[in-house]
């Protein structure tokens, strides 16, 4: 079975996908951008501002998917520049401690020009 997970306490989707799909014990999570739920707009202009908002809304997927950061067996991370690399990983290591299986790439763009997106692989409980 296939279930659709949506919240309002993240961006809602700015495409035809869902923020999280659950099937079985397993979320699937689409990548989550700074976006701050209540006004739509990116949260701050740099990677720091931009990443804490990031993990916000991942938490807040995966805890309406009934999982959470400690769940996380995977993550991919974009980031529009290689050199905020370090910067991300202080705020990524403050939400995600049990060091999951992870890639990190640079894209040459993200939607709505944002510099950074997550997308994760979870285990539901």
């Amino acid at each position: 079975m296939i279930t659709k997970v949506s919240t309002t306490k993240a961006p809602a989707a700015i495409g035809p996908y869902s923020q999280a799909i659950l099937t079985g014990n397993m979320l699937y999570t689409s990548g989550q951008l700074g976006i701050n739920p209540e006004n739509g707009e990116l949260e701050g202009n740099d990677i720091t501002s931009q990443a804490e908002q990031v993990m916000k809304n991942l938490g807040a997927v995966l805890q309406e998917g009934g999982s959470d950061f400690n769940n996380i067996v995977k993550t991919t991370c974009f980031l529009a520049d290689m050199a905020d690399f370090a910067a991300f990983n202080a705020v990524y290591s403050k939400y995600i401690t049990s060091a999951p299986a992870r890639s990190c790439v640079a894209v040459k763009t993200l939607p709505k020009n944002a510099l950074v997106e997550v997308e994760a692989i979870a285990v539901v409980d």
